[in-house]
């Protein structure tokens, strides 16, 4: 392999970000990021609808509903939809509501999946802001409030989020509540990012929409484990997004009955992203400009991540090499000509060299380190600024 092609294998996503959208340079000129230190929300008190769909998580959700109802500075709304759960999840609401006004309770006679649910008790929310919280997930204190204050004070944005703390267990990690300033993105920037990335950066219960425009846009579509992921890009295309420095707005629990750690690998991610671009831009997002770009860019992050998805399993000493081969053909889908692929040449070396002898070759060695560090940056770089 020569230098040029060695370092397109390691550094072939970088050099990808700056070239996946030549259409749109003007008009992403203005397009330029605020920020700002945080301020009181001005007017009267806020309406939260806070939509909390629940399956079998009756244990977890009096610990969701009491992370709503502590919010302070919200007037707050709860819509809880049980989707027909086996357990005494439905029980269990009805008793939460029995004794606050503010609980309405919808059970579904059959279950349909977190989708529809959700969308249901969006059918009834009636707050000026909204909320997806899941019955295995908590609202930090003060998260609604410093969420109003930063919408209230932008009425252009239709979505901020803020750092989630992840956690397993019965203790929850300590969470910052003071806000130390906000960053507000024109939303077809964020956009663009996003599509230019090919990953989701919002897990969900930190997430607050302004209602006006969920209503414009419509609520979640039918997707297996992206409907989230699609839904904050819809809005996006349509309003601007923020996010809160500084503060910890929600906990997100890790447990092994959770949709996503009992359903989706590293196969199934990629797909499922590649599923939330192209209902993006079925839907109204196909009717915003340079959409065709913006989806153009997402469908080349999805065939470079699949790329090094595949280079990542000569890693190992024995290889899927059915799984190298899917990941193949999604790259083929997208780009049929596959040598445009950023690390498409270096997968090909890795294949000639062959298995076990990639996992110890000085060369894709180093590449592996410099793929780690890349991989520790990105994570310090979510934590520290949401992308």
């Amino acid at each position: 392999m020569n230098r040029m092609s060695f370092t397109s294998v390691i550094f072939g996503r970088v050099e990808s970000l700056s070239t996946q959208i030549p259409s749109t340079d003007e008009t992403l000129a203005g397009l330029k990021k605020t920020v700002v230190a945080p301020r009181p929300a001005p007017g009267t008190t806020a309406t939260v609808s806070v939509v909390i769909p629940c399956y079998n998580y009756a244990r977890y959700l009096p610990q969701a509903v009491a992370s709503t109802l502590s919010q302070e500075g919200v007037d707050v709304e709860i819509v809880i939809v049980d989707d027909c759960s086996t357990d005494d999840s439905v029980a269990v609401a009805r008793d939460l509501a029995s004794n606050h006004p503010n609980i309405v309770v919808i059970a579904r006679a059959r279950n349909s999946g977190p989708v529809d649910t959700f969308n249901e008790g969006l059918a009834r929310a009636s707050g000026e802001f909204l909320v997806r919280l899941d019955a295995d997930d908590l609202l930090t204190p003060g998260a609604l409030q410093r969420a109003v204050a930063l919408m209230r004070a932008y009425p252009s944005v239709g979505l901020v989020y803020g750092h989630p703390l992840h956690f397993a267990g019965n203790r929850l990690p300590a969470a910052r509540r003071t806000a130390t300033r906000w960053t507000i993105w024109p939303g077809k920037r964020w956009l663009v990012d996003r599509c230019t990335a090919g990953v989701n950066v919002i897990t969900s219960p930190e997430a607050v929409m302004r209602k006006s425009i969920v209503d414009r846009v419509g609520g979640q579509k039918p997707l297996a484990h992206t409907h989230d992921m699609e839904m904050w890009l819809r809005l996006s295309a349509f309003s601007d997004v923020a996010y809160i420095h500084g503060a910890d707005q929600a906990w997100h629990r890790d447990h092994q009955q959770s949709l996503s750690a009992r359903k989706v690998d590293s196969l199934r991610d990629l797909l499922e992203r590649r599923d939330a671009f192209e209902t993006l831009f079925s839907g109204i997002a196909a009717a915003i400009p340079n959409a065709r770009a913006f989806h153009a860019s997402a469908m080349q992050a999805i065939a470079i991540d699949a790329v090094e998805l595949a280079t990542r399993q000569y890693d190992h000493p024995k290889p899927d090499i059915a799984l190298i081969q899917q990941l193949r053909e999604i790259a083929r889908e997208i780009e049929p000509e596959v040598a445009r692929i950023p690390g498409w040449a270096g997968l090909e070396w890795r294949s000639a060299v062959g298995a076990p002898h990639t996992c110890r070759h000085p060369v894709f060695f180093a590449e592996r380190a410099v793929r780690g560090l890349r991989g520790i940056w990105r994570r310090r770089l979510w934590h520290r600024s949401g992308i």
